[in-house]
């Protein structure tokens, strides 16, 4: 059993949700998850997405300010990458911990 959500602890994860739940933002989240090691440059992540650079740039930027992305310039380009803690904090709430262990 796992204890309540505080209030601080559920407005960190409700401003999560709500980055998460801009299909264009849940689409870039799950490209940089599933790249090897978690992160991804910008050159990769927007390729297959049908809206223009500065929309995807905006969209990385929210989830970064969610706290769900890092990233880190390298030469001319940006790299992201997956917050493991908010990964796992996601995992625990939504109750997929137990498939992933499960497995």
């Amino acid at each position: 059993m796992r204890e309540p959500l505080s209030a601080a602890a559920a407005a960190e994860l409700a401003a999560q949700l709500k980055a998460l739940s801009d299909p264009v933002r849940l689409r870039l989240f799950s490209v940089v998850a599933s790249r090897a090691g978690g992160e991804a440059c910008v050159c990769d992540i927007s390729a297959g997405i049908e809206v223009g650079q500065p929309t995807v740039s905006h969209h990385l930027k929210v989830l970064r300010q969610a706290g769900l992305l890092t990233s880190a310039r390298r030469g001319s380009w940006v790299y992201y990458r997956v917050i493991p803690q908010a990964l796992q904090r996601l995992s625990i709430v939504l109750g997929t911990e137990q498939l992933i262990g499960g497995r």
